[in-house]
């Protein structure tokens, strides 16, 4: 059973191509998922066996200073970090693209937010299994309101609605460097694109993420009647009525690696 289907319960819209997603923690649902995701976020900051590997040699202390070295330390940055987290984990548990490289770990610094698209989704679908994108943005506020889903949906809608050239070439550098041939496979897949520019609209889906204090606010529906149908569009509401208390403590959970 994946972390969502641990955490919350679901309640999902479709018509057509726009799919409307919403989320509300079960009673019970945080206290299962909690050690999973302090772990999940670590994985998005370093690999877990390098984690291991410093806890090996310098004990759990310092192990976790090293990945408290990582992580944002100011609340924005926490709060931006984790709406990019649980939207990559949603892609993966959800519909089943890959989002092939944990950008985190490339940040310039670790209060800094990264430039480029939130999250690239890729796989391959369709009878004959080419290429698939899915872009997204990601937000994650304590009030969410109409401003910051206006703002989300304009960058989604750059470049023609296309994964930024920056964005695809970063992701298939990253995959390209990798030991695994299937990460090189769709490395040059997505380093193809960025020269050719072959994948239509309808292969590249949209995704508008977005955690909050206050539930779905009612831009988030009228955001998606507005848009097209020549692709797939999800719009997401993770509904977190504590939203920046759950977010402090868990990265207090994810910096503590324990001591035994």
């Amino acid at each position: 059973m994946g972390l969502y289907e641990k955490w919350f319960e679901a309640t999902r819209e479709k018509d057509k191509r726009k799919r409307y997603w919403t989320y509300v923690e079960k009673e019970d649902g945080r206290d299962e998922i909690r050690d999973d995701l302090a772990e999940t976020i670590r994985s998005h900051y370093d690999r877990l066996e390098r984690i291991a590997e410093d806890v090996k040699r310098l004990g759990y202390t310092f192990a976790a200073k090293i990945l408290s070295e990582a992580m944002p330390q100011t609340p924005r940055g926490r709060s931006g970090d984790l709406g990019e987290i649980l939207a990559t984990e949603l892609v993966e548990e959800e519909i089943g693209l890959r989002v092939p490289v944990r950008r985190l770990r490339y940040k310039d610094g670790r209060n800094m937010a990264m430039r480029g698209d939130d999250f690239i989704g890729a796989g391959y679908g369709g009878p004959d299994e080419k290429l698939w994108l899915l872009k997204g943005e990601a937000k994650s506020n304590k009030v969410l309101g109409k401003g910051t889903v206006t703002s989300a949906r304009k960058v989604l809608n750059r470049d023609n609605g296309r994964c930024t050239p920056d964005s695809l070439l970063f992701v298939a550098n990253r995959l390209l460097d990798s030991n695994d041939p299937d990460d090189n496979a769709l490395g040059r897949s997505l380093r193809d694109e960025v020269g050719l520019k072959s994948l239509r609209a309808d292969r590249i889906d949209h995704m508008l993420f977005t955690v909050s204090g206050n539930g779905p606010h009612a831009s988030l529906k009228a955001d998606l009647d507005g848009t097209g149908t020549n692709r797939d569009h999800y719009v997401v509401n993770i509904h977190v009525e504590d939203h920046q208390d759950f977010i402090a403590a868990m990265y207090k959970e994810a910096e503590d690696l324990g001591d035994d």
